[in-house]
């Protein structure tokens, strides 16, 4: 919930920014300022504050407007979520392509949801997908997270290296007769063998990210096909409810993935 009423805060804002450079905007600003010099008294019992009186009105209906517009209010956060999950911003190539198909998801489902009539459906489907842009924004995480490990040249040596480092320390340890350097090979083999058993975790958890991924794009395709299918009678029967369960659910998952993610490439590293 409190990711929600950030993101609407995010939104709010990015669409009164976006109110300010509008050419309607800009033109009330001019006109104002242009009226109040060159024409500060146009009536006897006119002050030329009146115009900036009503240059402030004039701002904030474009404002109001801006807000009240869903086809502005649209595009709007459809721009700024690719700003803030900008694709371009991942290296490899796949998951890149994934972030988009997860972005152009989100923007189709909001274009239905806008395109549905005024009404109970209308809501009821906005309250219901409320929570897909948090399931992009887990799915840009993921992207990056696997991209990262994917461009990581260090853990890609030790990969390489350390089976090979722990294969000559064990040599090292059949030839060597002092016992005090015996303990200290024995304590240096253990040392790799634990780094190469995280190597291993995080490979492991890194492939599973990576099936989790697609499935979970897989999941919010399904979202969009479902979403077209809800009509009114769905409302009262609880599908559009189970639906935004599901998104929920997904979310959680994916949240929970990155969380785990995180604490095995930090062990790792």
């Amino acid at each position: 919930m409190a990711k929600g009423n950030e993101l609407k805060q995010r939104v709010t804002k990015a669409i009164i920014a976006h109110a300010f450079f509008r050419l309607e905007s800009a033109l009330t600003i001019a006109l104002t300022i242009l009226l109040a010099y060159f024409l500060p008294t146009p009536f006897p019992w006119w002050q030329w504050w009146y115009w900036l009186v009503l240059g402030v009105l004039g701002e904030i209906l474009v404002i109001y407007t801006s807000i009240t517009d869903e086809t502005t209010g649209g595009k709007v956060v459809s721009d700024m979520l690719r700003q803030e999950f900008n694709p371009r911003a991942i290296r490899t190539a796949e998951f890149r392509q994934r972030v988009e198909k997860a972005l152009d998801y989100r923007q189709r489902i909001e274009e239905h949801v806008r395109k549905t009539d005024a009404g109970v459906l209308r809501e009821h489907l906005m309250d219901t997908t409320s929570g897909v842009s948090d399931w992009v924004a887990n799915v840009y995480g993921l992207a990056k997270r696997l991209d990262s490990y994917q461009g990581d040249e260090v853990l890609a040596r030790d990969l390489r290296e350390v089976p090979r480092e722990i294969a000559q320390l064990r040599l090292r340890l059949q030839q060597e007769t002092d016992e005090s350097v015996r303990q200290t090979l024995s304590s240096a083999i253990d040392g790799k063998q634990e780094q190469l058993a995280n190597l291993h975790k995080l490979q492991n958890a890194m492939e599973k990210a990576e099936y989790q991924l697609e499935t979970t794009l897989t999941a919010l395709g399904t979202v969009y096909s479902q979403i077209q299918l809800v009509n009114v009678k769905d409302i009262d029967s609880g599908r559009a409810q189970r639906l935004r369960q599901d998104i929920s659910d997904q979310v959680a998952a994916l949240q929970s993935l990155q969380e785990s993610l995180d604490e095995v490439y930090g062990s790792s590293r």
